[in-house]
């Protein structure tokens, strides 16, 4: 590792705000005029609120009694009987609302009330953030309007419903490609439409800064846990952690609590679809800007944006959040992807040998761990569990089994 990689590395186990907003040669803020002097003011608010005793003493208070952190870290022995290995779960599924979208949700909503905005948008793609949006700001008495394809609408009905009984104006997105991407955009241009009384709610590690930053700060509760978990239920650090990567909030989290124990191998798994098509970002894109950053794209050689799938609708996404661009480049975490039926196969052996139903996303992530395994015999292995797999009962009973 040069010495400019050595301090890239440096500044990421630091954890402080990332200079000029970049990891590396990723990451910045690629946005409209309107919205820079806006992007300062959160920056600015944000990183003084994630400072202060009392904003922190609530955050943690409402993660406490709201969200009901800290979740379990979970010995699965049916799992790690079966790979010749040491299995841990990290249980986001039993976070209120389902999954760990919440805990960056409810951060960012008790920033914006401090801000003093209006009102909330935010998009979504299982619709498990559109949920912990809805709750969020709910709780801290602001209207929400939260943008979904839909296509994902489709897939994701019973977070659709979720969603209005929580109180939110749910906006059907019928342009583009109808799923995250497509919502993003549009919730963009919300945005821009009235900067100074909107807040945006970015659901994950993407966009301009300081969302990636933030948003990691909010997650990061995850990997802290965690880390304090397995010292002290076997007395010594993982091998291995293991997350899905879509946008990457939830293995970000994770990843945090880890990043500055060397020998814990980093390791982020993207959904390598079915039939060619794929949201493979890390393991196939070029560099590009989308969403208010610069990040790895799944693109043509003219900059267009290729379609994308995943039978998991939280990891349908061509981009993904530039911290996890330099983790790759700095080759402190490594990415690989798992098909739509290695993640069908890792939902019901999960669900028949733990009795517990992970989300379509989190089963990427059990795939990749059980192929870790396969090569590295008898090793201590944990996993984000980010999300449970209720929303996906229906895709469950319509997808056909490889």
């Amino acid at each position: 590792m040069t010495t400019t990689e050595t301090g890239l590395l440096d500044q990421l186990i630091e954890g402080k705000p990332p200079p000029d907003g970049r990891f590396g040669p990723y990451g910045g803020r690629f946005a409209p005029e309107t919205l820079m002097s806006i992007l300062f003011r959160l920056e600015e608010r944000a990183v003084e609120l994630m400072n202060d005793e009392v904003f922190r003493s609530e955050l943690d208070a409402e993660l406490r009694d709201f969200v009901g952190r800290p979740t379990p870290l979970t010995h699965a022995s049916a799992l790690g009987a079966a790979w010749g290995a040491e299995v841990y779960l990290k249980r986001e599924d039993l976070c209120h609302t389902g999954a760990h979208k919440i805990n960056n949700a409810l951060g960012q909503a008790l920033i914006a009330r401090r801000l003093g905005v209006d009102r909330i948008v935010a998009e979504t793609g299982a619709g498990q953030h559109g949920v912990a949006v809805a709750a969020a700001a709910a709780r801290v008495g602001l209207p929400c309007t939260v943008y979904m394809g839909s296509i994902d609408a489709e897939r994701q009905a019973p977070n659709v419903d979720r969603m209005l009984l929580l109180g939110a104006n749910l906006v059907l997105v019928r342009t583009g490609d109808q799923t995250l991407r497509a919502a993003i955009d549009e919730a963009f241009r919300a945005w821009v439409a009235d900067p100074d009384g909107t807040y945006y709610l970015l659901g994950s590690a993407v966009g301009p800064h300081p969302y990636p930053w933030l948003v990691r700060e909010l997650q990061a509760v995850i990997g802290k846990e965690a880390r304090a978990q397995i010292i002290e239920q076997v007395g010594g650090l993982p091998d291995v952690a293991v997350a899905c990567v879509g946008g990457g909030s939830n293995s970000i989290g994770l990843f945090r609590g880890f990043i500055g124990d060397l020998n814990v191998h980093l390791l982020g798994i993207e959904a390598g679809g079915s039939a060619g098509l794929h949201s493979a970002t890390l393991v196939h894109g070029t560099p590009g800007v989308l969403h208010g950053a610069m990040t790895p794209l799944l693109q043509d050689e003219h900059g267009q944006i290729l379609e994308t799938h995943s039978l998991a609708p939280g990891l349908d996404y061509p981009g993904v959040g530039p911290e996890h661009a330099l983790l790759r480049d700095l080759e402190r975490a490594s990415y690989e992807s798992v098909s739509d039926d290695e993640a069908l196969d890792a939902v019901h052996e999960c669900s028949a040998s733990e009795g517990i139903l992970p989300a379509l996303e989190s089963a990427h992530a059990i795939a990749g761990a059980r192929r870790w395994a396969g090569t590295h015999q008898g090793s201590r292995i944990v996993i984000g569990l980010s999300g449970r797999g209720d929303k996906d009962l229906q895709l469950l009973k319509e997808a056909p089994r490889g």
